[in-house]
């Protein structure tokens, strides 16, 4: 490990510190907004760590999230609540592992299609069983505040990171890596290159299900319609590509600005949010499209090549 990882982890480390001592000073608006950022930056950095380097946009992200929302739905009143949110990650990575095997050989806009059709499959499977046992919805009621969520959220972005940091040093993100240039050139190269999409499909669908067992307290009622909405999929996206996917921090860049807007918007305006979804895909697109990250690397180009 050389000493400039060495200091990112520290330096890492001390801002994690500081952003847990936040619900000691505020539990109030900035604790809810604060909670909402972290909840994006383990849904946008775990599905940037698939998406960035296979290249292959999910649209899944509902599909899981809601599944560990009803999970903790279902499991709260007879289970120990820290044990749902490990169920959850299982059963997310199982889905994604099954959804995985079966779409990731699919590629360009026929995987989209189907990750974003995957959220409505399993909402109408959702409701298609809460309507034959006569049940629309669940009030998830316990003892668990915004402040417990918030704690249990950094470390699970912490978690995140460091997951990410270690497949970034791993065989596995060595083979992500030729992956995403050339699928066809890492398949020649003997990587297997189905096995690796999968396994890296599995992280993300586990987070992002973790991620919605730990929110179901927040939402105290719960229903599909509101668990598996296909609007957080493309939040995640525009979160994770605003930032940009070539560094492991990118997602952040991208969920802190947009998440105040969003707040912003859905107080004053809340008929214009999906205009708002237009106008973010449109920056990314034409100004950003490499996101933060990218502009930060063509600015640190430009000058470097201007210094000499």
């Amino acid at each position: 490990m050389s000493a400039r990882e060495i200091r990112n982890l520290i330096l890492s480390a001390m801002a994690f510190g500081v952003v847990a001592l936040l619900p000691f000073y505020d539990t109030g608006y900035i604790l809810s907004i604060a909670t909402t950022m972290a909840m994006f930056t383990v849904l946008a950095t775990s599905w940037a760590l698939f998406s960035g380097p296979t290249h292959y946009i999910s649209l899944a992200t509902a599909a899981f999230f809601g599944l560990g929302t009803f999970v903790t739905g279902y499991g709260f009143q007879t289970m120990p609540y820290w044990s749902l949110p490990l169920i959850a990650g299982v059963l997310g990575a199982g889905l994604a592992g099954l959804v995985g095997m079966v779409t990731l050989r699919l590629s360009g806009v026929y995987f989209v299609i189907f990750t974003l059709g995957l959220a409505e499959l399993v909402r109408q499977l959702v409701t298609w069983v809460q309507n034959r046992t006569g049940q629309r919805g669940m009030y998830v009621l316990t003892s668990i505040t915004e402040r417990d969520i918030y704690w249990q959220l950094l470390g699970m972005a912490a978690l995140v990171f460091l997951v990410g940091w270690l497949i970034g040093r791993s065989r596995l993100g060595f083979a992500l890596r030729i992956i995403g240039n050339d699928e066809t050139v890492a398949k020649h190269s003997g990587i297997n290159t189905a096995l690796a999409k999968v396994l890296l499909f599995m992280v993300s669908g586990a987070a992002a299900a973790i991620v919605g067992a730990m929110l179901a307290p927040r939402y105290i009622y719960i229903e599909p319609s509101t668990a598996f909405a296909p609007i957080l999929s493309f939040q995640v996206v525009i979160m994770a590509l605003l930032g940009g996917t070539g560094r492991l921090w990118g997602p952040v860049a991208g969920v802190i600005p947009f998440t105040l807007l969003w707040e912003f918007i859905s107080r004053h305006a809340p008929n214009q949010t999906l205009l708002l979804l237009g106008l973010a895909f449109l920056l990314i697109v034409y100004v950003l499209p490499g996101g933060v990250v990218g502009l930060q690397a063509r600015l640190k180009h430009r000058f470097g090549q201007g210094g000499h």
